[in-house]
């Protein structure tokens, strides 16, 4: 009897990522063979995004592309998982005859038994209330480096901004317990990981609703430090309203914790912070980041910026970019605004063009793109502890990232004069500084 091989497509952001390896878990685990290339596989899962349009678009293409190989590969059953099923699973199994099976954000657990009925001519349709919580028990297969991951500490959201619509795809805020992050932690530690990256949709919130009210993520954050093996500890989508003075504490003290906070704020205006259903306003946002500035010397700011929210006026948007130049962020990120259907937003009045949106995106960007430039500079003749991730032989560099870089999304450190192996964190001393990356030469 042939194994079935399978092909798991991952889109959107990191907490898909790992759906998407407890999914392949399992289904190693079946026994089925796990594919790196869609025209091998029997069977293809999509694990799709739906967060806003361009995802959506993103999420249907690739659907109907992959579909393409039931004529022309050795498909036999095409599976969609994730926040597009969980959002329009009616929609999917009427309009996309191409698809033989969809799963929730709350079901994927049942993966097996979709793809075996899938395979047995049935339309298989799971998708209940996104109330999973996946916990450590249940397997995963690593498809990150190595020596680097992500790590859920919770899903779903309880902040109801007007904006977004993960409250109805990923559900309302449920932590995982601690003793299941750090079991979880500890088995990846065992596997080389150094590099653990927490995330939720809100982190600042974690613990809340398991340990009567308070905030625990400082308490986890030194528990998951403290795993023999773990080296960095990165923070992700820490939510303004709740950054506690704790919190600001365990990573100013913590040697072991980056120096780095990614903290979405979306917008500087109080006009739009309130329409948005933002927590705190200019004043406290400005008060909160010079109170991490001041208490974590040296601290790498990420955020994330939405441009042309309804009723956005050209005013709020200078302001936005004077906010941006004075604040000086060390990573930044731009949205245009999307119109998610559902969402309190999309019936607010003044929805803006998109054309103004694009272009206000851009004109930020490049306000950012010399802040960026500035900002590494400071960096020049320090010394900075580097994390290798890959070696171009032809130059004879090595390529990596500091604590102050996320992986993927942030800038790089290219090195040179040094002998090391991938996965090693290494001194290096910065000789060169450009917009969002840098080049030094190792410390011998």
């Amino acid at each position: 009897m042939m194994t079935e091989k399978v092909k798991i497509v991952t889109l959107g952001c990191e907490k898909n990522m790992v759906d998407s390896e407890i999914m392949s878990g399992l289904i190693d685990q079946r026994g089925y063979s796990l594919v790196d290339q869609a025209e091998d596989a029997t069977v293809i899962i999509v694990n799709t995004c739906g967060f806003i349009d361009a995802a959506k678009e993103e999420s249907v293409n690739t659907i109907l592309d992959l579909a393409e190989l039931k004529e022309t590969g050795k498909l036999k059953a095409l599976i969609v998982s994730g926040c597009l099923t969980q959002r329009y699973k009616q929609t999917l199994m009427e309009e996309m005859p191409e698809i033989d099976g969809i799963v929730g954000t709350g079901d994927f657990y049942n993966i097996n038994q979709i793809v075996d009925e899938a395979l047995g001519g049935k339309k298989p349709a799971y998708v209940g209330n996104p109330v999973f919580n996946y916990e450590e028990i249940l397997p995963r297969k690593l498809s990150t480096k190595k020596y680097t991951t992500y790590v859920k500490i919770a899903e779903g959201c309880d902040n109801n901004c007007t904006f977004c619509s993960i409250p109805i795809m990923r559900g309302a805020f449920r932590s995982r317990s601690i003793e299941s992050v750090i079991k979880e932690v500890t088995g990846l530690a065992a596997q080389g990981v150094k590099e653990i990256s927490l995330i939720a949709q809100d982190t600042t919130n974690y613990g809340t609703d398991l340990y009567n009210g308070e905030y625990k993520l400082a308490e986890l954050i030194n528990r998951v430090s403290e795993v023999p093996g773990i080296e960095w500890v990165r923070l992700h989508y820490a939510y303004p309203g709740f950054f506690t003075d704790e919190l600001i504490e365990t990573i100013a003290s913590n040697p072991k914790v980056c120096k780095y906070i990614d903290m979405p704020l979306q917008h500087s205006e109080d006009a739009v912070l309130k329409r948005m259903r933002r927590p705190g306003r200019n004043r406290d946002t400005r008060e909160l980041i010079a109170k991490i500035r001041e208490r974590i010397p040296g601290v790498a700011l990420r955020t994330s910026l939405i441009v042309g929210f309804p009723g956005e006026t050209e005013e709020d948007f200078e302001r936005l970019c004077d906010f941006v130049r004075e604040i000086k962020f060390d990573r930044l990120g731009v949205f245009t605004y999307s119109k998610e259907e559902d969402t309190p937003a999309s019936r607010l009045p003044n929805q803006i063009d998109e054309e103004v949106k694009e272009w206000r995106a851009n004109t930020l960007m490049e306000i950012q793109r010399q802040v960026s430039n500035e900002n590494n500079g400071k960096y020049i003749g320090e010394v900075l502890n580097v994390l290798i991730e890959s070696y171009d032989g032809r130059s004879d560099v090595f390529v990596g990232r500091s604590q102050y870089d996320a992986p993927e999304i942030d800038g790089d450190v290219y090195v040179s004069n040094c002998k090391v192996e991938i996965g090693d964190i290494i001194p290096v001393r910065i000789t060169h500084a450009y917009e969002y990356d840098m080049s030094g030469e190792g410390v011998l």
